[in-house]
């Protein structure tokens, strides 16, 4: 791999400092955007992403209540379920959102996990976001 690890620097880029004074440790609208479109299936090819009110939706039916979310955390979460374990081990629309709510509402959490955890992606990957963009 030839990026840099985004880690490798003392202090945060302002523009990334500035995002988490506006949206702290969670997702945006326009940062899950971003994340999901870069999503690809187990095919290689890039997802047809669930909007928030499909997410809700989903949840609805299936009369599951997240307690910890936040922003869109359980959006980007329900899109990265469906790019890397739709077909797999979540085999069906109920599976996806018991999914979400065990990755929400998980007991070992913390505030902000789903979003920590893309930014540690972002971080080991070298990969670059337009902060400006997303803020």
């Amino acid at each position: 791999m030839d990026r840099e690890r985004l880690d490798a620097h003392d202090k945060m880029p302002p523009a990334i400092e500035a995002y988490l004074q506006t949206h702290g440790w969670s997702f945006s609208k326009k940062m899950c955007l971003f994340a999901v479109g870069r999503m690809k299936g187990r095919d290689g090819k890039n997802i047809e992403p669930l909007s928030k009110e499909q997410v809700e939706k989903l949840l609805k039916t299936y009369e599951i209540v997240l307690e910890h979310d936040n922003g869109y955390d359980s959006v980007y979460v329900a899109n990265m379920a469906k790019a890397d374990y739709w077909q797999s081990s979540i085999v069906d629309e109920q599976q996806l959102a018991l999914f979400v709510k065990d990755y929400i509402d998980d007991r070992d959490a913390y505030p902000g996990m789903p979003f920590t955890r893309y930014f540690a992606d972002l971080i080991g990957s070298g990969t670059n976001v337009p902060w400006e963009d997303v803020l």
